[in-house]
């Protein structure tokens, strides 16, 4: 209704100056006519045989100098009128054309997401035959959602299917967050949909392809884990705390993972960590900063006590998940492997090892001797300071970068809390006590310990 009204309207501010004697104006929607004669309702206007009047003699011999300057009368009441409607129907396609290239921030917005949508959408039969029909061989993975499939497409572009469960819980809202949310993100951290699929039944998300599969595959076996030495380990952390900074605070709107773990971080041909399945993300406005669930998704292990036990979930519910991550990493152990009962879970093996200053006993032995003594420690540190039980006391993700980016020495860092699961064999306070003198200690450590120190910088050379 609105276009026609504008359509209209243009063609009404043309009668005055361009069509004074009279005219047709053509357009997408309608027609308007108008004449200095009257051309509708004939029927009832017109004469009767026995009423209509002779020609006049006169009338009936006109000169040939008035048939031809009547002619040409006609020619330009014909061809003026035509040449208007041209240059009309001309300038209305450009106004369209104007509108749609400048539309109005609102209007832009919806374009923006018809256009995102369409753009994205890939064909099942194109699918198929990219992944062999879904056959085994094909498979990458199997994950709580679905399955992963590795697909070539017919130019020859390698992607990543996943291909969601038809038995699965993720309904259409996980569904909506996965292609709504990670098409607008753009991080070299972060893995990339390239689009999705809708045929039926069937769900299906495509992504860029990462070679090396996932982080998990490399850490926690015994004939991979060699190929993960200090230098690159360390560059995996970082590349995982700027792609969660970009999450929680330059991402619009803010997300929140909710599922961070090893299995869900992948890692390209030169071992760079890209942040991956984001269908349990949650849309959150600028202002808020803790919300509520009934549905309790995610890894236990990883988990953070008040979203485990309340469905409370926050930023600091995925720092959490990233402090167990680095301990991982830094140990080589999984978060539920079974230690001795004197060293107790990875969080208690973790503080134990730091504040009796043997943090080698808890760090991968296939590390060997290449590795920096200050980084490893701060790791440790810094695991344990994002996986206190205190959410206000758990660093955000914007000081944890600055942490590993050589922002601060392990003696300026603050002291964790005991873990709950600590097995307290004294006060906790002559325990924090020891644990700041090692802090102060360690960064005049002696150079000639049984370990290579890496002194080196390392220079960022991309904006997080």
């Amino acid at each position: 209704m609105v276009d026609c009204t504008k359509c209209f309207n243009v063609a009404i501010n043309l009668v005055p100056n361009a069509l004074a004697r009279g005219g047709i104006i053509l357009t997408p929607s309608c027609t308007l006519r108008y004449e200095a004669y009257q051309f509708y309702n004939l029927t009832g206007l017109e004469l009767s045989p026995a009423q209509s009047i002779a020609p006049s003699p006169t009338a009936r011999t006109k000169p040939a100098g008035k048939k031809k300057a009547t002619a040409k009368k006609i020619a330009v009441a014909t061809i003026v009128p035509l040449a208007v409607l041209a240059l009309l129907i001309t300038g209305i396609c450009v106004f369209r054309k104007k509108a749609k290239k400048y539309p109005s921030p609102d209007a832009k917005n919806v374009l923006d997401d018809l256009v995102t949508a369409e753009s994205l959408m890939f064909d099942l039969r194109t699918l198929e035959a990219a992944t062999n029909n879904f056959s085994d061989d094909h498979k990458l993975g199997q994950g709580g959602f679905g399955s992963v499939y590795k697909g070539t497409l017919e130019n020859g572009q390698e992607i990543a299917v996943k291909r969601l469960s038809k038995i699965s819980s993720q309904g259409a809202e996980e569904f909506k967050n996965e292609v709504v949310l990670i098409a607008n993100l753009q991080h070299r951290n972060l893995v990339k949909l390239l689009g999705f699929c809708l045929a039926g039944e069937e769900k299906l998300l495509v992504f860029e392809y990462v070679p090396n599969k996932s982080f998990n595959y490399f850490l926690f076996d015994a004939q991979k884990q060699g190929e993960l030495n200090w230098c690159t380990r360390y560059e995996i952390i970082r590349g995982i705390s700027r792609g969660l900074l970009y999450l929680h605070e330059d991402s619009q709107p803010r997300i929140i993972h909710r599922d961070l773990k090893s299995g869900n971080i992948l890692l390209d041909a030169n071992m760079n960590p890209k942040i991956a399945d984001f269908g349990l993300a949650r849309i959150f406005k600028v202002e808020q900063t803790v919300d509520d669930t009934s549905r309790i998704v995610g890894t236990y292990g990883y988990m953070a006590p008040e979203y485990a036990m309340h469905g409370q979930f926050s930023v600091k519910t995925d720092v959490y998940s990233f402090g167990v991550l680095v301990l991982e990493i830094v140990s080589g152990k999984k978060v539920s492997a079974r230690f001795h009962p004197s060293t107790g879970d990875l969080l208690t093996y973790a503080w134990r090892s730091l504040i009796e200053d043997k943090p080698l006993e808890f760090m991968d032995p296939t590390l060997k001797d290449s590795y920096s003594m200050e980084e490893v420690i701060k790791s440790i540190h810094l695991g344990l300071l994002c996986t206190q039980e205190n959410t206000q006391a758990r660093p955000t993700m914007s000081t944890v970068v600055h942490m590993l980016n050589n922002g601060s020495s392990i003696n300026t860092m603050p002291i964790p809390q005991c873990p709950r699961s600590f097995l307290q064999s004294s006060n906790e306070s002559s325990l924090v006590s020891r644990l700041s003198r090692h802090s102060t200690t360690t960064s005049s450590a002696n150079v000639s310990t049984p370990f290579t120190e890496n002194q080196n910088t390392i220079s960022e050379l991309h904006p997080r």
